[in-house]
């Protein structure tokens, strides 16, 4: 982005959050060491050169961080190469040494959290409380699967006949390609690799085409924590190089796996790709969270609920609530304290800043989907409460609306972005109707004190995720993922590691009773 166009920008900001301008006339620069500054791809534990490079711009400036390997299809191939060879030593270890290396890896990510955390602030414009956030999510998934590496248990079967015994072991599946969004750049990593690792499984991973960074700083740190050659490998590449080498992870014969996280549309053609060979697959897709607040709820508990649902990341989370749903006697007191704790609590500026809470969107693209989604609403009767606008660049400001209906896009599709669409309702029937037309089903939430309708509620959503007062549901103990077309299989908790192992029967024969 020029020098004119930054100027602009910071004039918009000025407008709109008082106290800003000194923040937005700072030079912002990247205070990170060397070593975790890497830029070349992570190939059978060396740094490799592609034949060209690619940019990566910081969200909120425009401006360029660095260059980076710009991988193709034979960096991936090598990839796959490097880690179906590993594999077969890989597999070997014993659970408790890939334990140990895991929690190691741990260590490091902890040690080092600050630095990772300006990594993702400045790659993908997140507040730097968050960015310190989601190193602690990202490092507890290694963690959490260093313990359950040695807890892959088989079984031993009753049989039906005396001369046998049936076994069940649990076997990795083997490569597995790890394809992850910008959004959470380290922990979607972490939340996949971690399991993968621990059933002793190797990886490719292919970060996003904004965020290759904080990949290729995990690369260095695996490096360190001692994981060995091959097992985990990083190939960072463009947009435009994005379909050829995401094809090779997906339809090469060596790779068992794959996991993906993105958008539904994608990983529909993923899964095509993936079931030439018949390959397992986990997919994370897209979201459109309904979050209802029903007349026994608490309603300064559900604002808060609101608050951190809504603009955690400035909207742009899987989980995000998409759909507020309020019933008819507490409308307006919700949507007065909703309003009032955004006027209160946020402030949009560059995430390097301590007292930003609203960065930008990852693109310009982004914003112009959030502004294209307030027009159509307003062009069809809503109201807007606060924000309403589109700043320079992929600055947007945070946005309430009333008096929406189901009509409108908003209500519709994946916003992505901090719009808070109010949609009032009359009966709980009503409510779950509205929340379940959908065709996809990843979290929801709702606010009630009615031990009855939480028991109702909860089994009627169609959805793979509940937060019942409660907005921030996200934690390594817990399955994640959804129903319908917002995927396939579970990440996290006791389930996550089975998603990257195969079952083997075995029947011993022959045996004097």
């Amino acid at each position: 982005m020029g020098s004119l166009c930054l100027i602009r920008t910071r004039c918009l900001l000025r407008q709109v959050v008082p106290g800003l301008p000194a923040v937005m006339q700072r030079k912002y620069s990247l205070d990170i060491s060397a070593q975790l500054l890497r830029t070349q791809g992570y190939v059978d534990g060396r740094w490799v050169s592609a034949a060209s490079t690619f940019p990566v711009l910081d969200p909120a400036t425009g401006e360029e961080i660095t260059k980076v390997a710009d991988c193709g299809p034979a960096e991936a191939k090598q990839a796959v190469d490097a880690a179906y060879k590993a594999f077969y030593s890989w597999k070997q270890h014993t659970a408790k040494e890939r334990s140990v290396l895991l929690r190691s890896w741990f260590n490091l990510l902890t040690q080092h959290k600050e630095e990772l955390a300006r990594l993702i602030t400045f790659e993908c414009g997140k507040p730097i409380k968050e960015s310190l956030a989601e190193i602690a999510y990202s490092a507890s998934f290694l963690e959490w699967f260093s313990e359950e590496a040695r807890r892959t248990y088989g079984d031993i079967v009753p049989s039906a006949a005396k001369d046998r015994k049936l076994l069940l072991l649990k076997q990795p599946v083997g490569v597995a390609s790890i394809i992850t969004p910008w959004n959470f750049p380290s922990a979607m990593i972490t939340r996949k690799v971690g399991a993968a690792l621990a059933a002793g499984c190797t990886v490719v991973v292919k970060p996003a085409e904004d965020t290759p960074l904080s990949a290729l700083a995990l690369a260095e740190l695996a490096g360190q924590a001692g994981i060995p050659a091959g097992v985990f490998n990083v190939v960072p590449c463009s947009r435009e190089k994005t379909p050829s080498v995401g094809e090779i992870l997906c339809t090469d014969p060596l790779v068992g796996k794959v996991s993906f996280t993105g958008s539904t549309a994608t990983g529909k053609i993923l899964l095509k790709h993936a079931a030439d060979t018949v390959k397992r697959v986990s997919m994370e897709l897209g979201g459109h969270a309904p979050f209802i607040v029903f007349d026994s709820a608490d309603v300064d508990k559900a604002v808060v609920g609101a608050m951190a649902s809504k603009f955690r990341n400035s909207g742009q989370t899987c989980v995000c609530s998409n759909r507020f749903l309020v019933q008819n006697s507490i409308h307006d007191q919700f949507v007065e304290k909703l309003a009032q704790a955004m006027d209160a609590e946020l402030r949009v500026g560059h995430g390097s800043e301590p007292t930003t809470t609203q960065g930008p969107l990852i693109n310009v693209r982004a914003a112009e989907k959030v502004a294209h989604q307030i027009s159509d609403a307003v062009s069809q009767g809503a109201t807007v409460l606060r924000g309403g606008k589109r700043l320079d660049g992929s600055f947007m400001q945070p946005t309430l609306l009333a008096n929406v209906t189901t009509d409108m896009l908003c209500t519709r599709e994946e916003t992505f972005g901090p719009l808070l669409p109010v949609i009032r309702f009359n009966t709980e029937e009503e409510a779950i109707a509205i929340a379940n037309a959908s065709h996809v089903g990843l979290a929801g939430y709702f606010y009630s004190r009615d031990v009855s309708q939480i028991w109702r509620v909860t089994e009627a959503l169609e959805v793979g995720m509940v937060g019942v007062n409660e907005a921030l549901l996200s934690t390594p103990e817990g399955s994640f993922g959804g129903v319908k077309q917002s995927g396939l299989g579970r990440e996290g908790s006791k389930y996550g590691i089975d998603e990257y192992l195969d079952v083997k029967y075995m029947c011993f024969g022959g045996l004097t009773p």
